[in-house]
């Protein structure tokens, strides 16, 4: 296997392993540490010495002597290590028990529960998620998010010690506790794709990676939960969405509006995969948010030209899930849909109530919608002032760059 190819084997055992592991012990930041640390020791090995015939039970093996390491340097927990060590048959280094009837999604499912427990903040979500069911290494998820990996490190840690300081058990949770947890994976997923696709801060517009792990992650939750039309309806919004990736950008990294786009340039097997994901997922589920976005991301996608998007079904997508999720974010892109039907003037009024809400005024969305809906209204300098402010209010490097462009091309604004 090539490196690459080793470290997408790797991703994919981590909740696996990480499972078994923790199902067994029960200490959630103990297990995390030492399937850290067996990651690391086979992708050092693997790419020169070869992937072992079993590289999962390998992983259990080099993660589960790392726990008993751990264990032994501490002189209090000696005496429960022998305990453990004489309870347990010498194959549990290797294999779950044979009568542990528990798939490999299960443990992933569980993982994600847990890693979005609601006694953790939104970051410490994001972080543990990655780490511990994505795979990722701490330095990694440090670079994407721009933060020192010492900052990523302690918050890492600071989650997990919250994790069981809340008495977190690994077990699934009762039907209604799931269904509740779920809304926060998905959304802390939903997440993860954004940042990736559209990076809040720094030089670059997009951190692959992230959008990659968002969507590989919305995968594996795809096959442990194959009748969740939510989970359907995320997982075709990403892949709607992400098709774009190659077209977003010129030559020089700067940012291309959708309505600029060469769609030649879009990925027609991602579009393919979500239009069929989401149009299925509508046939048989109550439609919900991330299917509705979904819906109107294929319409996007279906439209052979900018011209030729089918608007008025647009805004009736928009018009029932700002009825089902209202949302400023959903109002902004509402108005602009509204302004291709009605005008730019019946646009700016959807917009205008925004002004008052503390969750959006001073967003610089609300500022660039605002913008590009002044300028087709015919007001230069208006659209001008929107722009900057826009530009200002950014902290993404490209959308300022695109920002000031749009502001400059306006002149003085006179």
């Amino acid at each position: 296997m090539t490196g690459r190819e080793v470290e997408d084997l790797l991703r994919a055992l981590t909740p696996q392993v990480l499972g078994v592991l923790v199902r067994r012990h029960g200490q959630f930041s103990a297990c995390e540490d030492a399937v850290q640390e067996a990651l690391l020791a086979a992708a050092t090995r693997w790419p020169g010495q070869g992937v072992p015939e079993n590289p999962r039970a390998w992983l259990l093996t080099v993660a589960g002597r790392r726990l008993t390491d751990e264990w032994r340097s501490e002189r209090a927990r000696r005496d429960r290590e022998v305990v453990v060590a004489l309870r347990e048959p010498a194959y549990a280094a290797v294999a779950p028990p044979a009568d542990e009837d528990r798939s490999d999604s299960d443990d992933s499912l569980t993982l994600l529960l847990l890693c979005c427990h609601p006694a953790l903040p939104r970051s410490a979500q994001l972080a543990l998620t990655l780490r511990a069911v994505g795979g990722l290494t701490t330095a990694q998820i440090a670079r994407a998010f721009l933060v020192p990996e010492a900052t990523m490190s302690q918050r890492i840690r600071r989650a997990k010690q919250r994790v069981e300081a809340a008495g977190a058990r690994f077990v699934m949770p009762s039907p209604a506790e799931r269904d509740e947890r779920l809304r926060t994976v998905l959304h802390v997923l939903y997440l993860i794709f954004n940042e990736g696709y559209t990076a809040s801060s720094g030089t670059e517009l997009h951190r692959a990676e992230l959008t990659g792990e968002a969507i590989r992650l919305t995968r594996q939750l795809r096959r442990a939960l194959p009748d969740d039309g939510e989970v359907a309806g995320l997982l075709a919004l990403m892949l709607l969405t992400d098709a774009h990736r190659a077209a977003r950008t010129g030559p020089g990294g700067e940012l291309v509006p959708l309505a600029e786009q060469d769609r030649d340039r879009w990925d027609r097997a991602a579009i393919a995969e979500g239009v069929a994901l989401v149009t299925e997922a509508l046939t048989w589920s109550p439609p919900g948010p991330y299917q509705l976005q979904a819906a109107i991301a294929a319409v996007h996608a279906e439209a052979p030209t900018a011209p030729q998007t089918d608007w008025p079904q647009i805004i009736a997508l928009y018009r029932v899930l700002a009825t089902l999720a209202p949302n400023p974010m959903v109002t902004l892109n509402q108005a602009a849909a509204v302004a291709m039907v009605d005008g730019p003037r019946a646009g700016l009024a959807l917009l205008a109530p925004l002004d008052g809400d503390d969750r959006v005024a001073g967003h610089h969305r609300l500022a660039a919608v605002r913008a590009h809906l002044l300028e087709l209204a015919g007001e230069p300098a208006a659209a001008r002032e929107a722009y900057l402010l826009a530009a200002r209010r950014t902290t993404s490097r490209p959308e300022q760059r695109y920002l000031e462009l749009r502001a400059a091309r306006l002149g003085d604004g006179r």
